[in-house]
């Protein structure tokens, strides 16, 4: 696993990128949509163009070329940060990617002193994941659910 972060690069998205981008966006969300019912690739084209914001978008990449998922993280008011978009293709999740990224993440918002935020299908495997890395649940509406990291909660650990 040690082997395969150290050949993990983030790169830029282009505008040219989102239909590929959204091919790996329905792949990795697919199954936990279906879980609850809420599958339908028009509205999945609709939640990723609406949150297709280049400028906070990296591509996750392995060896400089393989992209294997991509992350956005926006900026949120004045006191957070959004992780708006986590995405890894089937068959890379599990590997310390998505760990990977995470410390990034936090670097990123530790530097601007702020939070991070983000919103998760209720049924995900991602629900784990969050908890495990800190976020605390903070509410929940229909499928969705809110998490926030404390940057300052972690400063005091």
């Amino acid at each position: 696993m040690s082997d395969l972060v150290s050949r993990l690069s983030l790169q830029p998205v282009d505008s040219g990128d989102f239909e590929d981008m959204l091919a790996l966006r329905v792949d990795a969300m697919r199954p936990s949509l279906e879980r609850v019912g809420r599958f339908d690739l028009a509205r999945s084209r609709e939640r990723l163009s609406a949150g297709f914001v280049v400028p906070f978008m990296h591509h996750i990449v392995i060896d400089g070329e393989q992209r294997v998922g991509f992350v956005t993280l926006k900026p949120e008011g004045a006191d957070a940060l959004r992780l708006d978009h986590l995405y890894l293709r089937t068959g890379f999740q599990g590997r310390g990617i998505g760990e990977w990224v995470m410390r990034w993440a936090k670097a990123q918002a530790r530097n601007e002193r702020r939070d991070i935020t983000l919103t998760a299908l209720v049924k995900s495997d991602a629900n784990r994941f969050y908890l495990q890395h800190g976020f605390v649940l903070e509410g929940g509406e229909g499928v969705d659910l809110h998490y926030r990291w404390h940057v300052a909660a972690e400063a005091t650990c």
